[in-house]
């Protein structure tokens, strides 16, 4: 029997160990640094099947770390049987509980079902009224089963009119305003956002990406500023001209800001863009434009430079916007910051 007891308790430590590695290279961290963001730590969660938020966010992570001083934690879909990144995995965001101490969420996940005791944490941190930016498909964020203990996240709830997404961001999933795959999307200023400090550096134009203009309901919730507009094209390409007709007629708010309300009465900041597919990423406006919205998402919109450095850190190779696209079998170990 003593050494049946010996054998388990040897089992365990094994399992705990494995456990415990798993739990280690579950998510990638960014050191803070010298630079204005210097004390503020940033949470950055990806999850999506189609635009490739595993690639977008531990970049643009590198680019708010190495440039910018902020610490942030990138979190990814894992699967939890390799501890890989699989962001057909719906279920399963290791690493939430990063938020208790996030100045900042950001989150770019497509109808996700995560369990009550991860999405405790999500919940948690914006009913505490502290800033959120959402990408893409963020707007749809949450597709809750039924039974779960936060139904009203989730993106089509009728109560809340669209979930998350509408009360927190402004909109939920409406619709592919531009056609998917063909018509990509130049940004151009809203009229009279000029000067907005989150377009500091920004001029129309600056912001291109192939994924398509989503539909939104206008006008967006009076408490809602658009910021950028999204120009559909005809081709896949930054000198490709506008389609004619009522697709530009008028354009569909592709950047904007929000304030949102809390249940006990707390205002928080947000901000939303319907791009941010990592090919999208490859666009140095939209970099600076959510470096420019890190920085005002936080309070420190007076310290935005007049040219952001968002230059790419390291390696990135984005992967064509697609299902059933990413590449498998990567941890996030592999997304380290390189020296």
């Amino acid at each position: 029997m003593r050494r049946l007891g010996f054998m388990f308790g040897g089992l365990v430590m094994v399992l705990s160990a494995i456990e415990s590695a798993r739990g280690e290279d579950g998510w990638v961290v960014y050191p803070g640094g010298e630079g204005p963001g210097k004390g503020k730590h940033v949470v950055l969660i990806s999850g999506d099947e189609e635009y490739r938020s595993e690639e977008t966010m531990p970049q643009l992570g590198k680019i708010l770390s190495r440039h910018h001083g902020f610490q942030c934690t990138v979190l990814f879909a894992i699967d939890p049987k390799d501890g890989t990144i699989s962001p057909n995995v719906n279920n399963n965001i290791p690493g939430l509980e990063a938020l208790k101490n996030a100045d900042l969420m950001i989150i770019f996940t497509r109808f996700r079902d995560l369990p009550d005791e991860q999405m405790k944490h999500v919940v948690d941190y914006v009913e505490s009224g502290r800033p959120v930016i959402g990408l893409r498909t963020a707007t749809h964020a949450f597709n809750l089963s039924s039974g779960r203990a936060y139904p009203t996240y989730s993106w089509n709830h009728g109560e809340s009119k669209g979930g998350f997404g509408r009360v927190v961001l402004g909109e939920t999933w409406i619709s592919h305003h531009g056609n998917h795959g063909s018509e990509a999307t130049r940004g151009l200023i809203a009229d009279g956002q000029e000067n907005h400090p989150i377009l500091r550096g920004i001029k129309s134009g600056d912001i291109f990406g192939p994924t398509d203009v989503y539909g939104v309901r206008l006008p967006l919730p009076d408490d809602s500023l658009p910021l950028v507009l999204g120009q559909v094209v005809a081709g896949m390409k930054p000198t490709d001209k506008p389609v004619e007709g009522p697709k530009n007629n008028p354009m569909m708010p592709i950047a904007w800001t929000k304030s949102f309300k809390t249940k006990d009465g707390k205002t928080g900041r947000a901000f939303c863009t319907t791009m941010g597919a990592s090919q999208d990423f490859e666009s140095a406006g939209l970099r600076r434009l959510l470096v420019n919205a890190t920085y005002w998402a936080v309070g420190l919109e007076a310290k935005i430079p007049p040219s952001s450095n968002v230059e790419i850190v390291g390696q990135f190779k984005t992967s064509p916007f697609k299902f059933n696209g990413a590449v498998l079998g990567r941890k996030p170990s592999e997304h380290k910051l390189e020296q």
